[in-house]
């Protein structure tokens, strides 16, 4: 294994959880070999040691755009390593939104019938960790990211592709780079291969119209489209549908019934669209909402319409797109308060929202400024609930 990486000087570019992973791998191939290692929490001129290496494993949280171009041909990735040496079956899954869900439920499913099966990617573990100890009957459920998709030159053999929605503009130079990268868990299937679409997304349909895959249109919103989705996998393998799946932390988690009032914490929810399908999935019993964040520019029209058609009466609102969302809303009846702490947030929503009502956490913003990422956001709302219960 990595006979091509054995004479050659490798750099690992990004030294987090992955980077780690990466290092451990490679220590238990080349025990002796001498990796280096790069992270800007090491200087800011970390980018310098690159010219010094013949292999550079790059991490997904480091862009594309801030490499030197002339390096480029050298950079690989802990995906592109696993595609090309994973003895068994890929099921890859991606989607602006939806994707961990959709893998998580995959994975207990395929479990559930017996298969040996492994979650890796963002949620589950580092996929290399897997790497050494797997064989043909291995069955690996990948969440993939449009930055472990980016450069990837094979495809998954079942591909999921859930929604393309504008995300990470940040990262990339454009939603054109952005949906490219997604479109790559399909772009190199063969006929023998999978795909999994959600047909009911122009810019899905368009990837999938160009795919060479067995193609497995489905639809719904939400959770509707994560369990089509887990359904048509189910399908593939011959797999039982399960009933019930568990659900994952900060993803239209319920929290429970304090005060009369039923909680949701959906701090996942960073762009408007899922937020909108928090609202259709949970109906017209949500009666107060928390939204609001970090400000990438993101369009909230569509976003305000859906709740003035909605019966929700208050709307508590975080820096600095609460203010945004708020010009947005024309109905006056719907109550609109500012709140820079979660513990005056769930205060709001004690006090304002009725028994047998809902009270949802979907900022429809990212989480930065206030908070350190959506799942400090979400562990804070989860505090507060129960503390001032």
């Amino acid at each position: 294994m990595l006979d091509n990486f054995k004479d050659k000087r490798i750099l690992i570019l990004g030294f987090g959880r992955e980077g780690r992973d990466t290092l451990s791998f490679l220590k238990k191939i080349f025990p002796k070999k001498k990796i280096g290692i790069a992270d800007r929490k090491f200087g800011k001129n970390y980018l310098k040691k690159i010219r010094d290496h013949d292999i550079v494993i790059k991490s997904p949280g480091i862009p594309f755009k801030i490499l030197p171009k002339a390096s480029l041909s050298k950079i690989t990735s802990q995906t592109e390593i696993f595609f090309d040496y994973c003895p068994g079956k890929i099921v890859g899954v991606t989607g602006t939104k939806g994707k961990s869900t959709t893998a998580f439920w995959i994975y207990q499913l395929l479990k559930k019938k017996g298969a040996r099966a492994h979650l890796v990617g963002n949620v589950g573990k580092p996929a290399l960790s897997s790497l050494l100890k797997s064989g043909k009957k291995d069955i690996f459920v990948y969440e993939l990211s449009s930055h472990q998709l980016y450069n990837l030159k094979k495809s998954p053999h079942v591909a999921v592709l859930l929604n393309i929605y504008p995300e990470h503009l940040d990262y990339y130079d454009s939603f054109t780079e952005y949906s490219r990268a997604k479109a790559n868990i399909a772009r190199y299937q063969k006929k023998t291969d999978y795909l999994i679409y959600n047909f009911q997304d122009p810019l899905v349909r368009k990837i999938a119209q160009q795919s060479k895959a067995k193609k497995n249109p489905i639809k719904g919103k939400y959770y509707e489209l994560n369990r089509a989705a887990v359904g048509a996998v189910a399908k593939i393998f011959k797999a039982p549908m399960l009933k019930k799946f568990n659900s994952l932390s900060h993803r239209l988690e319920y929290l429970g019934k304090f005060r009369g009032i039923d909680f949701y914490n959906d701090s996942l929810s960073t762009i408007p669209q899922t937020t909108i399908g928090a609202l259709d999935f949970l109906g017209q019993k949500v009666r107060t909402v928390i939204l609001g964040g970090y400000d990438r520019g993101l369009d909230f029209k569509e976003l305000a319409r859906k709740i003035e058609k909605s019966k929700v009466e208050t709307l508590i609102l975080f820096p600095s797109t609460g203010k945004r969302i708020k010009k947005e809303i024309k109905n006056r009846k719907i109550n609109c308060f500012f709140v820079k702490t979660m513990k005056r947030a769930v205060e709001l929503a004690y006090e304002k929202t009725d028994e047998g009502k809902i009270c949802l956490l979907s900022p429809a913003s990212a989480s930065f400024g206030l908070f350190k990422n959506y799942a400090d956001r979400g562990e804070q709302f989860k505090r507060f609930v129960k503390m001032l219960k």
